[in-house]
């Protein structure tokens, strides 16, 4: 009996591993299996430091290390506490929102692989997970007939989104990559994941998400020169 017991749980607890494995490593946009919850402050660690427990790659596809991605922000990483930390939804919504990193992560999670291409002629493919602004959009009222979501962000950077895209395409405020929590350099506490969309719309370190018909709005990038509609070519 002993060695039976002993069998069935040595099968069981395999089972719930490859069940684990299976859930956190997907290409297509499903719910994740469990309510994220926030970093404990080791984990908030630089890019540098996650490897020992970074998804390295799915079915035969190698994902690029987190700390592999050039830095090209316009400061530099942001460091933000999370214990303060609010993200706002205003413009063109019912209820104006400030939101907890915890209230985010606690919505419903889902995961893509997704690659961002830069401008500068480099990209990266990771796992994401996060968030979609479309629920967070909803929980706001947000106004179905606008035109733009605006994204500002800790540093001061700014860029835009048509409001049509966000909602079809279930673009994802992510604040996981690789399965680790996103470090600083990469955008902690969140960055839009603007799939077919040039590295300069996905935007890092998000402090605000604004509805609005404003299609003239121009972002930090989009004011020097950078083209407003910046769809990767080949994509759509």
């Amino acid at each position: 009996m002993r060695t039976r017991l002993a069998t069935a749980l040595i099968i069981a607890l395999v089972l719930g591993a490859l069940g684990t494995a299976g859930c956190s490593v997907v290409t297509r946009l499903i719910p994740s299996s469990a309510t994220p919850i926030p970093p404990a402050a080791s984990q908030l660690t630089t890019a540098t430091n996650l490897g020992a427990v970074e998804i390295n790659s799915y079915r035969g596809k190698k994902l690029d290390a987190v700390g592999s991605e050039p830095e090209n922000s316009i400061k530099g990483p942001q460091h933000i506490d999370v214990k303060t930390y609010r993200l706002g939804v205003s413009g063109l919504v019912k209820t104006p929102l400030s939101l907890t990193y915890g209230q985010v992560t606690a919505m419903p999670a889902f995961q893509k692989v997704t690659t961002l291409n830069c401008v500068e002629g480099w990209s990266v493919t990771y796992l994401w997970t996060g968030a979609k602004i479309k629920d967070i959009l909803e929980q706001a009222g947000y106004d179905h007939n606008a035109k733009v979501v605006i994204f500002k962000c800790y540093d001061g950077y700014t860029t835009s989104l048509p409001l049509d895209f966000i909602v079809n395409r279930n673009i994802l405020l992510a604040y996981k990559m690789n399965g680790v929590v996103m470090p600083p350099e990469r955008g902690f506490p969140f960055q839009v994941v603007a799939e077919d969309q040039l590295g300069y719309k996905w935007a890092k370190w998000v402090t605000d998400i604004q509805v609005s018909n404003d299609t003239n709005y121009r972002g930090y990038w989009e004011q020097r020169g950078y083209e407003n509609s910046a769809t990767v070519p080949g994509t759509q």
